[in-house]
Parts: C-alpha cells; sequence; structure tokens
C-alpha cells in the first residue's frame, strides 16, 4: 500500500438482491482499503430486479464499468459468448495477485473451477468462509416422533412406517386427518430420492458414480426411487399438491397457525421455514436406501467454491491497478469482513487470535444484518481451512448452526458432477436439448410418482429420451467434465 501514488478511480459494477442496496459500501474494511490503496471505487449498484433489462442493454452498447463484482452479473455463457469485453486475467494473476495465486497453490479446485474452455482465466474465484459440505437435509417433527413413541428413521422402511403413523395417528392432536407425512417441493429427484444415490447438486441431472458421470434418469436406481415414491403416495404418504404447488401454498402448510401439519421434509435448517412450529422440528442422519449405504447432497470440499466472482473488462485503462485492489480481498481477514462485516462492527477479534461474530442489533436477523454490512455471498474471497480455525461460530444459530446440522451428514457427502463450463457451441445446442429433455423428465417423473406404471413404460421412455437427443446432451456433459478435470 498504496496500490498507486495518485489516485486511481474504478468503476465497479455489482448486483444486490432485491432492494437491498448500497450499505455494504460502508464497510469499515472496504472503506480503509480506499484510503490505504489510492483506488477510489465508485460503486454501481442494480437491484437484481432490475439487472435483466439493464444487462442486456449494457451488452449491447458495450459502455461497460471496469470491474464487475459478484456472479450474480455475468454468468458462463455471458462470458463465454462476449469473450471479447472480458479480459483474460492469467497474467495479472501471476504479476499483481499474489495472494490469490497462493490460495490457488493451497487449492487447486479455484483453477480448475476459473478455467474456460479455451483454457484461459477471465474471471476470479472465491472460497467463502466456514460453509458445509451438505446441503438440504432431512427434518422430522420430532414432538410427533415423541408423542406416538417413534424414533427418528434410519432406513427407507423406518421412514415409511414413521410416514405412516403420522398419516394415522393424529400426532397433532387436533383431531382431524390433516396431517401430511411428506411435503416438499417438487423437485423429488434431489430430495426424496438420496436414499438412491440420487444426489443432484447442479440440478442438471448428473451424478458422478464410481467415479465417472452418470445421468441418472435412465438408471436403475432412478426407476427404483420412483417406484419407492409411487407407493408412498398411492398410500397417502406424500402431498396431493407436490407436484402444483408454489412455494406461497407450502409456505402456507408449513406455517399453519392452527397447528403443524409437516412430519417430513428437506430443509437447509429447520428454522429457515416453518415459523411458529420450527421447534418441533430436528435435522436427522441421511436415511439409509436399500443397498444399506447413505447419500448426503452436498460437496465434500465444501459448499464454498464460486466462480465470475470478479472480471476485469477491456474497457478498463487500469486494469493492473483492478487486479492488485481484487488481490486485496483474497486474505483470511478481508474474506470474513466481506462475509458477514468489519472488524469491530460485526466481528469481534479475540486476543488469542480467534474470530467471533458480534450479535445483531435488536430487530434484525443475523442474516439480514451481515448482508446489509457486507458483500456476503458474492466478490473475491480466500478463507484457507487453516484460517478457518480461527472462526468460532455460535453453534445454535445462523451459520454455525448449520455447521453444527453438517456434522450429522457431512460423512455421507457424495462427490457431485462438478461445476463445469461449457463452449460457445455446447451454449447453442444445451438450451434446445434440455428443455425438450427435462420437461419430458419431469412430467413422467410427476405421472409415475402419481399413478405408477413405471416398469410398462419404461422402455419407451428411454427410447424417447434417445430420440430427443439424450446422447448428443450426454456427450456435452461428458466433454465438459474431462475438460474440468484435466485442468492442473
Amino acid at each position: 500500500m498504496p496500490i498507486v501514488d495518485k489516485p486511481v478511480t474504478l468503476n465497479v459494477l455489482t448486483i444486490r438482491w432485491g432492494n437491498m442496496g448500497d450499505t455494504f459500501t460502508k464497510n469499515a474494511w472496504l472503506q480503509d482499503l480506499e484510503k490505504n490503496s489510492n483506488v477510489k471505487i465508485n460503486w454501481q449498484v442494480v437491484s437484481s430486479n432490475d439487472w435483466p433489462d439493464q444487462k442486456s442493454v449494457m451488452l449491447a452498447s458495450g459502455k461497460l464499468p471496469d470491474v464487475i463484482i459478484g456472479d450474480q452479473a455475468f454468468g458462463d455463457s455471458d462470458i463465454v459468448n462476449n469473450l471479447e469485453i472480458f479480459r483474460p486475467l492469467d497474467e495479472y494473476i501471476e504479476k499483481d495477485m499474489p495472494n490469490l495465486k497462493a490460495a490457488i497453490q493451497e487449492s487447486p479446485e479455484l483453477k480448475k473451477l476459473s478455467t474456460f474452455p479455451d483454457g484461459k482465466v477471465y474471471s476470479l474465484p472465491a472460497r467463502l468462509p466456514s460453509r458445509p459440505m451438505s446441503g438440504a437435509q432431512p427434518v422430522i417433527n420430532k414432538d410427533w416422533l415423541d408423542k406416538l413413541g417413534l424414533k427418528a428413521p434410519e432406513t427407507i422402511d423406518d421412514l415409511y412406517n414413521v410416514l405412516k403413523a403420522f398419516k394415522e395417528q393424529d400426532p397433532n392432536g387436533n383431531g382431524k386427518a390433516d396431517e401430511i407425512p411428506y411435503s416438499d417441493t417438487k423437485d423429488l429427484d434431489v430430495n426424496l430420492l438420496a436414499p438412491f444415490g440420487i444426489t443432484d447438486l447442479r440440478g442438471n441431472h448428473m451424478v458422478v458414480k464410481d467415479g465417472k458421470p452418470d445421468y441418472y434418469p435412465t438408471s436403475d436406481a432412478y426407476k427404483a426411487g420412483m417406484e419407492w415414491a409411487h407407493k408412498l403416495y398411492a398410500e397417502g404418504l406424500i402431498d396431493k399438491e407436490t407436484f402444483t404447488q408454489d412455494s406461497t401454498m407450502l409456505t402456507a402448510k408449513r406455517q399453519n397457525p392452527d397447528a403443524a401439519l409437516i412430519g417430513f421434509t428437506y430443509q437447509w435448517t429447520p428454522d429457515a421455514v416453518f415459523g411458529p412450529w420450527s421447534k418441533q422440528y430436528e435435522t436427522i442422519a441421511p436415511i439409509a436406501g436399500p443397498d444399506g449405504n447413505k447419500y448426503q447432497i452436498g460437496d465434500p470440499s465444501g459448499l464454498s467454491f464460486r466462480r465470475n466472482e470478479v472480471l476485469i473488462t477491456t474497457t478498463c485503462e487500469n486494469p493492473d491497478v483492478a487486479a492488485r485492489w481484487a488481490d486485496q480481498f483474497y486474505t483470511g481477514e478481508a474474506s470474513i469482513q466481506n462475509f458477514w462485516g468489519a472488524i469491530g462492527s460485526s466481528i469481534k477479534k479475540n486476543d488469542d487470535g480467534t474470530y467471533a461474530l458480534m450479535d445483531p442489533p435488536d430487530g434484525t436477523s443475523a442474516d439480514a444484518w451481515y448482508w446489509d454490512s457486507s458483500l456476503r455471498d458474492f466478490g473475491p474471497k480466500y478463507a484457507s481451512p487453516e484460517f478457518e480455525k480461527n472462526i468460532k461460530l455460535d453453534p445454535s444459530s445462523g451459520d454455525g448452526l448449520k455447521l453444527t446440522l453438517d456434522q450429522l451428514g457431512k460423512d455421507y457427502v457424495t462427490t457431485p458432477f462438478p461445476d463445469v463450463m461449457y463452449t460457445a457451441e455446447e451454449y447453442a445446442d444445451l438450451p434446445t436439448l434440455t428443455t425438450d429433455i427435462e420437461s419430458y423428465i419431469a412430467s413422467t417423473r410427476a405421472k409415475w410418482v402419481t399413478k405408477g406404471g413405471i416398469d410398462e413404460e419404461w422402455d419407451a421412455y428411454v427410447k424417447k429420451l434417445n430420440e430427443m437427443g439424450l446422447e448428443k446432451l450426454i456427450k456435452i456433459y461428458n466433454d465438459a467434465y474431462d475438460r474440468f478435470m484435466a485442468v492442473k
């Protein structure tokens, strides 16, 4: 410091959810960086509500800011199809970014994640601090279990028996047969089918099985899972509106004012959705499948790695300055201050070198406070596994609670299909292929769960998928996987 002797101004664009605004710019770490670096930041903060229209105009006009922060702005296809407006950053990482360079050496995943199909790096990655390995975990109504003298289910047979008891024995005690044993979104293939080894983190119907990519909607495991789900549905153990309800309808059931209605579901944390009934629910270990094994959706390396968190445009007149400025974010202390808020206002640094989160102001949730105080999920960061040992979170709430619950599932987390990138040609083919194929899979899934018939229709289903171009789609996924794995 300073990065430059004479002040330089960078125009920096970032996207914020809804009406969050620009309060994060008051973060003391960001303000100190501006003072100490001599790099002045002209923040351009756009609401996610307005961004789609503004993005189209910006790309058409070519009037771009110097730097873009956060992966909400431009996704992989935006970048791949507009490479002429984004700078390759490999040389800047090498000469101007010692913090990021060291991070890549420690966590090679950062390089894999950020290397585009042409072998160059156009966007910078992040590793968020103190993230769990597990995604959505099984959540059950503990009060209902206790009332009926039942234990938390460990196998799919246990789960069937518990759901049946929830349906038949009035566990909410209101004298009505209004209990819904299992209710969730329509994404049955990534939740209820987890015991069958189907853990689709990317939402593209790909999993990694025995170290190889596998398209599971044509697998024996998927067929078995559908048959099991139909059995539950036929006996009234799955919400009859699972395939038709929107999030508003589901929330109304979860937070029904008169009595708890839902027995079992999958969720990030129980307190996130059940409102007045939250204390009745607990997260449990993954349910063992027919093979006796447990499978948990997530990522063994942690749900912490991101890409497209920094882009430097070709219109930026001081790219080396922009790179050196961005590199300041890739230290442990910088990362936690840009995830939770500044030391002294959101974070307490203890005398022993550990860090703890302060309590949010009265009337404000911790999560809302962190978003107001920092870039939060977006922007460059690198909290190393070693640095994370010094972060002490409250295990009973917020981010600390998720790490506590992660202890139940992390040993069973499967290796996900990686966050691969595609070529411009592949991006041109993907929308047509996936629109037809995924629509057909969704409609057959709903039919098979609600009405059955999978045995009689399976061969015709696979044949139709192949006629729709499934072989070409799988080749695109496999080629992208091979490129990702080849990056060193």
